[in-house]
């Protein structure tokens, strides 16, 4: 048996979009976690995922905002492994690099570390998603479940490509590799 899988919500719901991860993560605990794995939203709290993932996770799946550029509700899946040096402690700078490195440093180690992000139209303060990345929400939580799936179902997993899923206001999917 493989061990068990994070999907840890981030983000900060005071900042419009920036709360899509913690959004997406109460979407897939109202629809019951996926068999196995332990789904949770860590908000902006950086310091606790990377203690969290210090105690026998073998994979963790982020969801969070993500700005690489591409129009606001795109949603992307980034592998994000391999080897993960220690680094100094920031406890201001908890970017999800930023929580994997001090898992490292913290003498932790995962198997796999996946992001789902969404791209942001507004990151200010402000409550609520916008209507882009409202829409992107469901589809996001779909991908997650996909992703969990596959980590569970292979004890080698595969290396996963990074992928591009943008959807407009009326759900249409195109996809982008």
């Amino acid at each position: 048996m493989s061990p068990p899988t994070l999907v840890a919500g981030v983000g900060n719901v005071l900042l419009a979009d920036d709360g899509f991860g913690v959004e997406v993560v109460r979407r897939l605990l109202d629809a019951g976690p996926p068999p196995g794995v332990t789904v949770a939203d860590y908000g902006i709290s950086g310091m606790q995922l990377a203690l969290d993932l210090c105690s026998g996770y073998g994979a963790v799946v982020l969801v969070d905002a993500l700005g690489r550029g591409h129009p606001p509700g795109t949603v992307s899946l980034l592998d994000l492994g391999g080897a993960r040096e220690p680094v100094g402690f920031d406890a201001h700078g908890m970017r999800p690099d930023a929580v994997l490195d001090l898992v490292a440093t913290l003498g932790g180690h995962l198997d796999r570390a996946l992001l789902v992000g969404c791209e942001p139209a507004i990151v200010h303060p402000q409550i609520g998603l916008s209507a882009q990345v409202a829409a992107a929400v469901e589809p996001a939580a779909r991908l997650v479940r996909s992703v969990v799936e596959e980590v569970a179902a292979s004890e080698e997993a595969p290396e996963t490509p990074a992928h591009s899923y943008s959807y407009s206001h009326s759900h249409s999917k195109s996809r982008r590799s």
